[in-house]
């Protein structure tokens, strides 16, 4: 009877957290719709308000759902997403209104999918017992996209595949292959946890190598892949997930150590060896004499951070425009720029309390298999919002990733948006 009571009351507190913060969240989306309505047309237009109104409703619609089935959630990570992607809805607005209908749609789709991945599953043993078919199958997705890939822009690597019956709709295969790849590791460091750290800590002289070989062939055969598509960011994000959940499984920080030589040495040769790698790297170390050229995307993405200031210059009021694709790749320098410093920080606030929940929900779990996956999603968000944040900035070589859930893309927004539904689901057990 007391657990019951207390159970009841952690259900009330959630509500209560997950409306009073959706309230927040609400507010600022539609603050921010009507200021741009202001600046760009001096008045209040209902164009501008018809992208927020439609996720408004797919918020409530997930507030109300996630309640009634899983109300021992984090009641966090719903206001959280909802934050995301209704700034990212009124920054599409701004920067590129003619994606506007498409990225509302993916934000649709993707709630839905976020919904059936926090509600649906009864348990997570399909995704341990069939591991190797998911990666496998994601696999011959991703070789898929060097016969048949395109571009939608018409230029740089094909790495979508176009959606059959769909028209012009493509998907990229290699935001797939992130989550699959997590389950896979996860599954595989569940079953070998105990094996890897007795190995480890014997002091034998391969430590747990030969345990981990048909691991690293996956991993090394995936990477590839990557590699030969050009891909490099989402080769990136490969390495660190699998960086991390090796030194999760093992303990053994000399695989850090290693790890990170190993990605100097591959980075070196990337550079030799890819032009596209040597571009970034040179606009990474100093882009000031190509400004006009090669280097125009990252120079104009620091006249925007520096034009932007503690405050600000405020919706539609500044130039992020000059950024070539500053929708998708370059979408935190319109953020710096339009809302400043407060903004950024309030973004990487937003990032740190989303790992920050996930690492929670990771110590909380009671089965090893959910401990993996919790971290290995989270890792997943936080390096990928690290590395792009970074790149913007200039404090890291640029690799062409993504700002989840506000960079224009649907294949990311999908896919992320099903990983925050594992995390419900997660949080829930836990």
């Amino acid at each position: 009877m007391e657990l019951m009571v207390k159970n009841e009351e952690t259900e009330e507190r959630n509500d209560r957290h997950q409306i009073a913060l959706l309230g927040v969240v609400v507010a600022f989306v539609f603050i921010n719709a009507a200021a741009l309505s202001f600046a760009r047309d001096n008045r209040l237009l209902f164009s501008h308000f018809r992208g927020p109104l439609i996720w408004l409703a797919v918020m409530l619609l997930a507030a109300v759902s996630l309640s009634r089935w899983r109300p021992q959630r984090d009641p966090l990570l719903l206001p959280l997403f909802g934050l995301l992607t209704g700034w990212g809805i009124v920054l599409l607005d701004r920067l590129a209104p003619n994606f506007l209908g498409r990225q509302t749609i993916w934000i649709g789709v993707g709630t839905a999918a976020m919904l059936a991945s926090a509600i649906l599953p009864r348990s997570m043993r399909p995704l341990r017992r069939f591991r190797y078919t998911l990666l496998t199958a994601g696999l011959l997705i991703l070789a898929a996209t060097l016969i048949f890939g395109v571009n939608p822009s018409g230029y740089g690597a094909a790495l979508w595949l176009p959606i059959p019956l769909l028209g012009q709709v493509f998907f990229q295969p290699s935001e797939l292959l992130k989550l699959l790849l997590v389950i896979f590791l996860a599954s595989y460091f569940d079953e070998r946890e105990t094996v890897l750290r007795l190995s480890a800590k014997s002091g034998a002289r391969f430590g747990p190598l030969p345990y981990l070989a048909p691991l690293l062939l996956m991993w090394g055969f995936c990477m590839i892949l990557l590699v030969w598509q050009q891909d490099l960011g989402a080769a990136t994000l490969f390495f660190i997930l699998f960086l991390a959940l090796l030194y999760l499984a093992t303990g053994d920080w000399r695989y850090l150590i290693s790890g990170t030589l190993l990605l100097l040495i591959t980075s070196i040769f990337a550079y030799v060896v890819f032009d596209v790698v040597a571009l970034r790297i040179d606009a990474w170390w100093n882009p000031w004499p190509d400004a006009n050229d090669r280097a125009f995307q990252i120079v104009q993405s620091l006249y925007a951070l520096a034009n932007g200031g503690i405050a600000g210059q405020g919706v539609a009021q500044g130039f992020p425009d000059y950024i070539p694709v500053v929708h998708s790749d370059f979408v935190f320098a319109a953020i710096t720029e339009e809302w400043g410093l407060v903004g950024a920080l309030g973004l990487v606030c937003c990032f740190g309390l989303l790992v920050h929940r996930g690492f929670r929900i990771a110590i909380s779990a009671q089965r090893s298999f959910d401990m993996y996956l919790s971290a290995g999603i989270t890792v997943l968000f936080g390096a990928q919002a690290l590395l792009i944040m970074g790149g913007v900035t200039k404090l890291l070589p640029l690799t062409g990733v993504t700002l989840p859930f506000i960079s224009y893309g649907g294949s990311s927004l999908l896919v992320s948006s099903i990983m925050i539904g594992l995390l419900l689901y997660l949080s829930s057990e836990s």
